[in-house]
Order: C-alpha cells, then sequence, then structure tokens
C-alpha cells in the first residue's frame, strides 16, 4: 500500500491568498446609520469614481453661514489602481444631487444614528434614534407658492436663533428652496417661530417652523449630520 502524503493544514492556510478587499462597499442607510464627514482638501467632486469623469461640482470649506460644511458619505468604491472613492450628496442646487471625491478630500468619517423625517401632508416631524421615535411636533410648512422641497437631505449647521423670528434655535439642512434671491441663498431651514399659532399650517417661504419648546427639546436630541427625508 502506498503511503499516504500528509500535510499539516496549516500549510494550507498559508499557501491560500489574503482575501480580496470589497471594491465597493455601502456606508450609510441613512435611517439607522449615516456617515458624514467635512472638507479635507478641495477638489472636485466627479460623476463617477474616476480623475477622467466629468466635474458635477466643487468641494467647499463652509456653509453659507460659514460653518465647516457637512457631506454625508453614501459609500466606498476601490479602483483598478486601488485608489479609494467615497459617494457623498452634495449640498447646493440642484437638490439632490450626487458625487465622489477620492477619500483623502475628506476628513475622518464621523456617525450618526438619528434620522429625521418631515411629513408635509400630515404637518409633523419626527425624530428616530436607532429606528425608534425619540421626538416629534407639529410644524409649518412652505405655502402653496413657495413650497418646501421634497427629497433626501441632512443637517448641516446647528444655530442659536434669534430669539423672536427663528425662535431660540434653528438648523440650516442641504434643501433648497425655489426662492434664489432668499437671504443667504435660499437654504431651507428648521426653526422655532414668534407666531405659534400659525403651527400646523403653510405659511413659510419653505422653512419648517417648529415650536419653540419642542425646538428646544430637538436641539438636544438631533445631531449635525442627521439624514433628513421630506415627504
Amino acid at each position: 500500500m502506498a503511503r499516504r502524503l500528509l500535510v499539516p493544514l496549516t500549510l494550507f492556510a498559508l499557501a491560500l491568498p489574503a482575501p480580496a478587499a470589497a471594491d465597493s462597499e455601502r456606508l450609510s442607510n441613512e435611517r439607522t446609520l449615516t456617515r458624514w464627514a467635512h472638507t479635507n482638501l478641495l477638489g472636485p467632486i466627479r460623476a463617477q469614481p474616476s480623475h477622467h469623469a466629468r466635474t458635477v461640482a466643487r468641494l467647499r470649506w463652509n456653509t453659507e453661514d460659514g460653518l465647516p460644511e457637512v457631506y454625508i458619505v453614501l459609500r466606498s468604491k476601490i479602483d483598478r489602481r486601488e485608489r479609494k472613492w467615497l459617494q457623498i450628496r452634495i449640498p447646493g442646487r440642484p437638490n439632490g444631487r450626487k458625487g465622489w471625491v477620492r477619500e483623502d478630500q475628506l476628513s475622518s468619517l464621523k456617525t450618526v444614528r438619528t434620522h429625521l423625517t418631515v411629513d408635509r401632508g400630515k404637518l409633523k416631524a419626527t425624530l428616530r434614534k436607532r429606528g425608534k421615535v425619540i421626538w416629534s411636533s407639529r410644524i409649518g410648512v412652505g405655502a402653496p407658492g413657495t413650497p418646501t422641497p421634497g427629497g433626501r437631505f441632512w443637517i448641516r449647521e446647528r444655530l442659536r436663533g434669534d430669539g423672536a423670528v427663528y425662535g431660540p434655535w434653528a438648523f440650516g439642512t442641504s434643501a433648497y428652496s425655489s426662492l434664489s434671491d432668499w437671504p443667504g441663498g435660499g437654504v431651507i431651514g428648521i426653526h422655532g417661530t414668534n407666531q405659534p399659532g400659525l403651527i400646523p399650517g403653510r405659511p413659510s417661504h419653505g422653512c419648517i417652523r417648529v415650536p419653540n419648546w419642542k425646538i428646544t427639546k430637538l436641539a438636544r436630541l438631533m445631531p449635525v449630520g442627521t439624514p433628513l427625508r421630506i415627504k
């Protein structure tokens, strides 16, 4: 009988090639897990994860209010040269744009577990954390001639309000209204009010109005980078 050749299993393990890195990975589901970043290096935002793709926008340091700009990071992709690209949502007109940047163009990624929904039909906003409702409020939205835009957006700024028209707190979003000549470029805000009797209703130029005591609580619960769905 021929002798059987016994080879330790560890030798087979050493001979196996290392598993290849995933060339594409989802980084945010924009409900229970969202990753975001600031700008690290200014540069173009591309239509595809390639230096040869057309430029669709450019990264910027700051928002219209002078705070560090915030970009939601949707997924990553490694190209043929082993360079890592990140797909981001782009703030600005037109609403809803996406694009790709090199990984080194953004800061280290930060994580949030919150998600805000604004229902224009029911005139209600709801904040969830890890899928659980932690805050809700009746709201005011845009009038028929200046509607609050629908879509997927996010929270870019958390600001002290003026104590009057904007109440005690305000949030700047990535949504832009149809009024491009509005102060600040027409950014849709979520803020308090000095006219609580108009809530719930449709009294605004597109911004989302919240009772002052509710916006004060929201300011404690909702971090920058929180995804926002307006439906």
